[in-house]
């Protein structure tokens, strides 16, 4: 994935994880449509992750002079374990 489709997917997942955080209020009284919510909220925030690590590499490669194309996408996993 290209540094700019990063970018693109980051906006998109952030704007679905403001959407799902405003339905989370609005849906505080529908117990099966806040779990729904908060399970896709899950799953936004480790994509999210993900894709910024992506972007890291990527700008990381660039700065040292190695080509940003050579950045691979971590498993959600791994990701998920950085300290932060």
């Amino acid at each position: 994935m290209s540094g700019d489709s990063t970018a693109s997917r980051i906006g998109q997942l952030v704007a679905e994880e403001h959407e799902l955080r405003a339905r989370e209020q609005a849906d505080s009284s529908d117990t099966a449509a806040l779990d729904e919510d908060r399970e896709r909220l899950r799953a936004v925030e480790v994509e999210l992750d993900r894709c910024w690590d992506l972007l890291r590499q990527r700008r990381a490669l660039r700065d040292a002079g190695g080509d940003p194309d050579d950045a691979q996408a971590r498993d959600a996993e791994t990701v998920e374990r950085y300290l932060q």
